[in-house]
């Protein structure tokens, strides 16, 4: 018994760690925002503003246009999101339901093209935006955001696809359900959860993608969020901090706001509909 309890609170300990480790770069970066400007020169710096202060985000606004940065940021996250579930919802159900060799070599292309670096494929993808007439526009990133993001959301779809029981699928056929019925009442229900986390991967992955943005979006007017955060950055390198701090904050504000609104989507519901009525 004593030995249990200890392995638990070590457990707990290294979890403390571990949430700690990651949430420190938060805090910080919080912190930073609210510190006026000769905090943030000081060579004694503090864990928290002595003196809070807006300013640094009142010159970010000025400085920055960061609502139609975050508004494109915000289309193109959608959209890829959106898009990437609706495309690949279907293609895990094949894939999961019928291991024939063209959906075992779909699995295969899934691993492969997790392995190529953007550098390798930014050259060919910026010819074939160019001959559609699609650089420097948002639909074009969009384009680009579920063609990377589609392979992974693939992958976690046929795992959650796999996991439903095909007896109740089954159950419903006997019952006089046909084919969309049972999609629609029985599959779709049991799948939200995977659905779900699938949009959520493909929105953060988009909402912080920096260089696909960088190479393909020309005018400042169609510049995404992490982007823009980089002109807080001076000729030689320098930083301008608390600015800078601010609208980071600001970027990151979207992200936490999605998960909070729908983690307990991820996590609950996996028997939704699993009782026949």
């Amino acid at each position: 018994m004593r030995t249990s309890r200890r392995a638990r609170a070590g457990q707990y300990a290294a979890l403390l760690a571990y949430l700690v480790f990651l949430a420190f770069p938060f805090l910080w970066l919080v912190s930073t925002a609210f510190k006026p400007a000769r905090e943030l020169a000081s060579l004694h710096p503090t864990w928290l503003p002595q003196d809070p202060t807006l300013d640094n985000f009142r010159q970010a606004f000025d400085e920055q246009p960061l609502l139609r940065a975050a508004l494109n940021s915000l289309v193109a996250a959608l959209g890829a999101a959106v898009i990437a579930v609706l495309i690949a919802t279907p293609m895990a159900y094949v894939m999961a339901r019928h291991r024939t060799r063209l959906a075992k070599a779909a699995t295969g292309w899934v691993v492969v093209s997790q392995a190529f670096p953007f550098v390798l494929v930014i050259i060919p993808l910026f010819l074939v935006l160019k001959n559609l007439h699609l650089i420097n526009s948002v639909a074009g990133l969009v384009m680009v955001y579920v063609v990377w993001a589609l392979p992974f959301a693939l992958w976690m779809l046929v795992g959650y696809v796999r996991a439903v029981p095909a007896e109740m699928e089954e159950a419903a056929a006997v019952d006089g359900a046909g084919k969309m019925r049972t999609l629609v009442s029985i599959t779709a229900p049991l799948l939200a959860p995977g659905i779900v986390a699938t949009a959520l991967f493909a929105f953060i992955t988009a909402w912080n993608e920096f260089f696909f943005a960088l190479v393909l979006l020309k005018t400042p007017e169609k510049q995404t969020l992490p982007v823009v955060l980089t002109h807080f950055l001076g000729a030689e390198g320098v930083a301008d901090l608390g600015p800078l701090a601010a609208a980071a904050f600001l970027a990151t504000i979207p992200s936490l706001v999605v998960f909070a609104l729908i983690q307990k989507r991820i996590t609950g519901g996996m028997l939704a509909g699993a009782v026949k009525s």
